[in-house]
């Protein structure tokens, strides 16, 4: 008797982002750059940035998890993990997570945040998936968010100038059908932890007045560096996980890569030789909002994704951390949304 394989499907998703819409054009007044100058080096034309006051990287999850029980149907007390993946929580401990789940009423729920920068939501997913496929979990939350602007330098643009805040969320469940997370590559080289990091904040240099003055508690990042490293690992590790699996371009119906900078975006599609309207891009729109960018692209993209799409997710993070996974999509989009077919970048579903 042949053994079924379980596997963690993604079951529904959705994203969130601030409705405050920082253009180009508004940088100019905030710091010596220009639209032409951001838009060529990165590809970003606007973010959103949430700049209302007390309100934290738990408050945009929150409305991207709220949104994926309604959309889901999901009674929050049936949802036994959640993971929250972040590189700006709300406080170095408690959990994000924890916090994310008492807002919502999830007191039943267990909780954990996951750091691996921008890969995190990568990181994130492929843990979620191996504890639905041990049988431990039946319904798993994943949520990738980030308040950038919390540690981003205004007088820094080569920083500045990139990040935006946003959240998107997945549901996991079981699937016996060989739909959902079906492989997996994570990968990681300390060496990239003084390329892009935040100096101070932790045990090894803990806030003080001179760390403060320093502006150590905002994003380092020495962009050509990262660049380098970026455009080789990203691209390289999504042609893996085709190779591995068998799959050619054809075989392929999405790239979905982190939106980190679109000429790192376009290295990756041109390494695994997908064509440009087989790839999600939305960084023109929310900038790198690092932990949410792909659940993002998913999010807005949902009307095209069909039963038995071959997506392949990439993404790389300060650290250096990098990965890639290949997953099998579960439902029709559109008739979970029950829109008719739309064409890629014609609907906006993030207010």
């Amino acid at each position: 008797m042949t053994e079924i394989k379980r596997t963690a499907a993604i079951t529904g998703v959705h994203a969130w982002a601030p409705r405050n819409v920082v253009t180009n054009s508004r940088l100019e007044q905030l710091m010596d750059t220009t639209d032409e100058w951001i838009t060529a080096r990165t590809g970003i034309k606007e973010r959103r940035w949430m700049e209302e006051e007390g309100m934290a990287t738990s408050d945009l999850a929150v409305h991207a998890v709220e949104g994926l029980l309604k959309k889901t149907g999901t009674n929050p007390l049936e949802v036994e993990l959640l993971i929250c993946c972040t590189a700006t929580p709300d406080m170095a401990f408690p959990a994000t997570a924890n916090v994310i789940t008492d807002k919502l009423g999830m007191n039943q729920t267990a909780g954990f945040d996951l750091s691996a920068a921008c890969s995190g939501f990568l990181f994130g997913l492929n843990t979620a998936a191996r504890y639905i496929e041990s049988g431990m979990y039946q319904k798993v939350i994943v949520v990738g968010a980030d308040k950038m602007t919390s540690i981003i330098d205004l007088s820094d643009r080569s920083t500045a100038i990139i990040f935006g805040d946003g959240a998107g969320a997945v549901l996991l469940e079981p699937s016996t059908d060989g739909l959902g997370v079906r492989d997996g590559i994570m990968r990681s080289d300390g060496i990239g932890r003084t390329y892009l990091c935040q100096k101070a904040g932790g045990s090894l240099n803990p806030a003080s007045l001179d760390t403060v003055n320093r502006k150590e508690h905002y994003i380092h990042q020495e962009g050509k560096t990262v660049f380098k490293f970026a455009v080789t690992n990203m691209a390289g590790v999504a042609q893996e996980i085709m190779e591995r699996n068998g799959l050619s371009a054809d075989d392929v119906q999405w790239l979905v890569p982190h939106q980190a900078n679109k000429r790192i975006i376009d290295a990756t599609r041109e390494r695994t030789a997908l064509p440009e309207d087989k790839v999600m891009v939305n960084i023109q729109r929310y900038g790198n909002t690092t932990n949410a960018s792909i659940p993002l692209c998913l999010h807005e993209w949902e009307p095209q994704l069909k039963k038995g799409d071959n997506l392949i997710l990439a993404a790389f993070g300060g650290g250096f951390t990098w990965g890639s996974l290949y997953v099998r999509w579960a439902f029709d989009g559109a008739k979970a949304l029950n829109l008719a077919d739309v064409q890629p970048g014609q609907l906006n579903l993030i207010p």
